[in-house]
């Protein structure tokens, strides 16, 4: 079987959440995604795990409300302020990680993503004495990530294992396989959603083939055993993710790195000068091209549906009614976003949403279209071309993989 599951989300009792970080919201709203598989994010709240625990188990560390399951899954962030996600294998391992942590935390009973002042060695050491699954969170942002504080795996988690590496909205396979240590790690594309609706969750995610579906499985599938793998990563591009390119934080002007070294990372704006991802990729890169391993799977662009649907009715900000409203009802012709988005004909989405909203989408799937980048704290943005172009499909929809 094959499963879209997105591994990492927060629960409203993460900080800057959205209150609609529901369980009933988030099952919801995943299928209209496109998503079998969600992550619970936050497992080690006291209060969020409760919520959790009052579904249905209907495999081992498998949870299920409506057509959604999910599996326990929540981020923590370690001395030097890195995160890191982690995957677990029952209700048992995540009270026990919360006991082992306790020592280490004020938080974990006031934040879904609590601070340890433990380094990443020894949170995956605990994490892989309970069993779980443990690995860098969005390893390349300019922030909180593993590749901002050090140059390599082995200085952060030591001889600790890891069992994945998650890109993050600002990187694809494409930039992080120029990095030689990474050609053994199993890529995960997540979206880190702290808000359920379609432009959030499921921005991206991955594909994963499985006997069946339960922690064992998703586990065989990350270390890629028995057959069972990640066979498509589904994300941004990165161009649009919001730390892409260095720039400024105040006014979001991009810097080349030699500019933004000059001017000692302070823009004449007075704002500060962050580092993006493509930059800070290119100071660790082995090679200028990324050269895949056998295991490595493609890796899908797509964008959100929301974001093509007000270019086209020219509507300024996806949460409108008339976007909202349009969204709904080619998802519930259609079956999911990312059918919309990679699927269906053509003609079929024009009869129901309308000329303009078909061509866009035409445009998407043909990459007929520019991006501002993204950076400093901004998304990038698609730009449509004035002028029709009669340009090749190049992408394959998802059924091909």
């Amino acid at each position: 079987m094959e499963v879209n599951a997105d591994l990492h989300i927060h629960s409203r009792f993460s900080g800057a959440t959205s209150r609609n970080m529901r369980i009933e919201t988030i099952a919801e709203q995943a299928p209209l995604k496109g998503l079998q598989l969600v992550g619970t994010g936050d497992a080690l709240h006291p209060d969020w795990l409760k919520e959790v625990l009052a579904l249905e188990e209907v495999e081992e560390g498998i949870f299920r409300r409506g057509e959604t399951s999910f599996i326990l899954t929540c981020e923590v962030e370690d001395t030097r302020k890195v995160h890191h996600l982690i995957i677990l294998p029952s209700p048992s391992a995540a009270e026990e990680l919360r006991e082992r942590f306790s020592r280490y935390s004020l938080d974990l009973k006031r934040d879904g993503r609590p601070h340890l002042t433990l380094r990443g060695e020894e949170i995956a050491e605990i994490a892989n004495e309970v069993d779980a699954l443990v690995g860098p969170s969005h390893a390349f942002v300019p922030w909180t990530s593993i590749y901002k504080e050090y140059d390599s795996l082995r200085e952060c988690y030591g001889s600790a294992r890891i069992a994945f590496l998650e890109l993050g909205l600002s990187a694809d396979s494409d930039l992080a396989d120029t990095i030689a240590e990474l050609q053994s790690v199993t890529f995960l594309s997540n979206s880190d959603a702290h808000s359920p609706w379609p432009n959030k969750l499921g921005r991206e995610f991955n594909r994963l083939r499985l006997r069946s579906l339960s922690f064992t499985e998703l586990k065989r599938a990350l270390l890629r055993q028995k057959g069972n793998r990640v066979v498509l990563n589904v994300g941004f591009d990165p161009r649009l993710g919001k730390y892409h390119r260095t720039a400024c934080i105040r006014c979001y002007t991009h810097f080349e790195l030699e500019e933004a070294e000059e001017l000692k990372w302070r823009c004449r704006c007075g704002g500060r000068i962050k580092k993006g991802v493509r930059d800070r990729i290119r100071e660790i890169a082995t090679w200028d091209e990324p050269r895949h391993p056998e295991h490595r799977p493609p890796y899908l662009r797509i964008a959100p549906l929301s974001e093509i649907i007000a270019q086209a009715l020219r509507v300024s900000g996806v949460y409108s009614s008339r976007v909202q409203g349009m969204w709904r009802e080619l998802v519930t012709a259609f079956g999911s976003e990312i059918r919309v988005l990679v699927d269906v004909e053509i003609e079929e989405i024009a009869k129901v949403g309308g000329e303009a909203i078909a061509e866009l989408i035409r445009r998407f799937r043909a990459q007929d279209f520019e991006i501002r980048e993204g950076g400093g704290g901004k998304y990038g943005e698609i730009i449509f071309n004035r002028q029709k172009k009669e340009v090749k499909r190049s992408q394959l929809s998802l059924d091909n993989w």
